[in-house]
């Protein structure tokens, strides 16, 4: 695909499976802690990928074919040449990705705040750019689908283990929020998430709550998903000049393996040219806002 997105409006993707019914990013109060006796037990981690899967994507990302399609990704506005990108993958394996489940959000009994929806490895450049590459397991092997500006996915794993060791770090879509939750709290790693749930936090019960309020008549099967509003494309404002862009390229990927079940979802929000590097998928354009931490 190769049309430029139109520059007065943001368009947002989504692609495929169980982030597609959480796509828009709704204003929300902040979430207050619930100590009533109602409040429900704590949720269960997610399922957690192995260690042969992690390293099985990390190789996926170092494979020659992903060093290619990466040098043309780094050189692709003239910052640095193709030849000279000389692009390396960091670590030895990748990282899981999660994201809020919408079990969670429909209230469904032991389902976790949130699941996994691919693996992440970060990739640098020589002249220090870097990448995020999502990887899935498809037809029996881990592939990468999608290359990304940036190290969000990575760099969240490392704040959000530091901050709360142990802890699961997932990421709310729709509002470009990311967090760490154990036992019974949720604690935010950017100002997205701060504003959600305040600078402390909050309570898993009181973070249903108010995701449930966001999203609950916009899950599978719901009138809003049947309306088409939940998949596909839909226009939205132009995200703030503060956000940054970030490029993404992108394939709808699903898939169920001993490591649970993994779904691409990609957010485009922005306007520019598109960027075609030869993975599968159409390139698109992401916009998000800039990190703190």
């Amino acid at each position: 695909m190769t049309s430029p997105l139109s520059s007065g409006r943001a368009l947002q993707a989504v692609l495929a499976g169980s982030a597609a019914a959480l796509l828009l990013g709704l204003a929300a109060p902040h979430a207050t802690a619930d100590s009533g006796p109602a409040a429900r037990p704590a949720p269960p981690a997610p399922s957690a990928p192995s260690d042969a899967a992690r390293g099985a994507a990390h190789d996926a990302a170092e494979a020659p074919k992903t060093l290619d399609t990466l040098s043309r990704f780094f050189a692709r506005e003239g910052a640095v040449t193709k030849a000279a990108a000389e692009p390396r993958v960091a670590g030895d394996k990748a990282v899981p990705v999660y994201y809020l489940s919408p079990d969670f959000v429909a209230g469904k009994k032991d389902a976790p705040v949130a699941r996994m929806e691919f693996l992440a490895s970060k990739a640098v450049s020589s002249d220090g750019q870097e990448a995020s590459l999502w990887s899935v397991r498809q037809e029996g092997s881990w592939k990468i689908v999608n290359i990304a500006t940036g190290d969000d996915e990575t760099h969240y794993a490392r704040v959000g283990a530091d901050k709360l060791p142990g802890g699961t770090v997932f990421h709310e879509p729709q509002i470009n929020g990311w967090y760490v939750t154990k036992g019974a709290r949720v604690l935010p790693l950017d100002k997205d998430a701060i504003r959600a749930v305040g600078a402390e936090g909050t309570s898993t019960d009181a973070y249903r709550k108010r995701v449930q309020k966001a999203y609950g008549d916009k899950l599978p099967g719901s009138a809003y998903a049947k309306s088409g509003k939940a998949g596909g494309y839909a226009e939205e404002p132009a995200a703030e000049p503060a956000e940054a862009a970030r490029t993404a390229e992108s394939a709808s990927s699903s898939s169920s393996s001993s490591d649970g079940a993994v779904t691409v979802a990609s957010t485009v929000a922005g306007a520019g040219a598109l960027v075609a590097l030869g993975l599968s998928g159409a390139a698109l354009v992401r916009r998000r806002s800039r990190r703190l931490g």
